[in-house]
């Protein structure tokens, strides 16, 4: 499972971290790394769509590197950001940047990402909003709200009768308790999406119950 966890200022603007600010770089590298752990695979190519500041400054401020540095599920601190984009070149996964200097993204510190390989695609976008903190605000499609300060546990699953109650008794058989829980269709029948945030960083036993559940496309916890 992976830890996703805010880390200090100290391991933020450390000496190993590039780029000249936290919401550039170390935002950067947390954002690149949730959408990895919800993709979930290797891919074949990422496309980032960046935005405003993001899109203004991303090569002199790192956040290329750093954006990239979180797919190949690095940490903020890890010394081979520097050269992220060679290793993605070597493991045969390409880069496309798409740059909106001037957007109406509500944030200017904005990235949209799009992760595929042959057999599945993916799309996220995240907000750096200052001192390594991010904000995911949508999945695919989903608008969705996530700051990824509480341990989080993220299904994609068709929208069948009953399928809430499959999970929260999954929970509760494990003593996990729910703080907050929110739902999410494309229409009835179809995908959807459910977001749990949960008390307890211990979740891995109930998360394996959870993937035994039929009609799951993926799920994902964060600590």
């Amino acid at each position: 499972m992976q830890s996703l966890r805010f880390q200090s200022v100290f391991d933020i603007i450390g000496p190993v971290m590039i780029g000249p600010s936290s919401s550039h770089t170390a935002g950067a590298v947390r954002i690149g790394k949730i959408v990895s752990s919800i993709f979930d695979d290797t891919p074949t190519e990422v496309e980032f769509q960046l935005f405003n500041s993001f899109a203004k400054t991303y090569r002199g401020h790192g956040t290329d590197l750093a954006l990239v540095a979180g797919i190949l599920g690095m940490d903020t601190d890890d010394p081979e950001i520097p050269n992220s984009l060679e290793i993605a070149h070597k493991r045969g996964i390409k880069i496309v940047w798409t740059i909106q200097k001037d957007s109406n993204a509500p944030h200017p510190n904005t990235t949209k990402i799009t992760v595929k390989n042959d057999h599945k695609s993916i799309s996220v976008t995240g907000i750096s909003i200052g001192g390594g903190n991010i904000q995911v605000t949508e999945l695919n499609g989903f608008a969705v709200s996530l700051n990824m300060n509480t341990p989080t546990i993220i299904i994609v699953h068709q929208d069948i009768p009953g399928m809430i109650a499959h999970v929260t008794e999954a929970l509760s058989r494990f003593d996990i308790n729910i703080a907050q829980m929110n739902v999410t269709r494309e229409k009835a029948g179809e995908k959807a999406i459910m977001i749990i945030e949960v008390d307890s960083r211990s979740c891995e036993e109930a998360v394996e119950e959870i993937r035994k559940i039929p009609h799951l496309h993926n799920v994902n916890f964060f600590k």
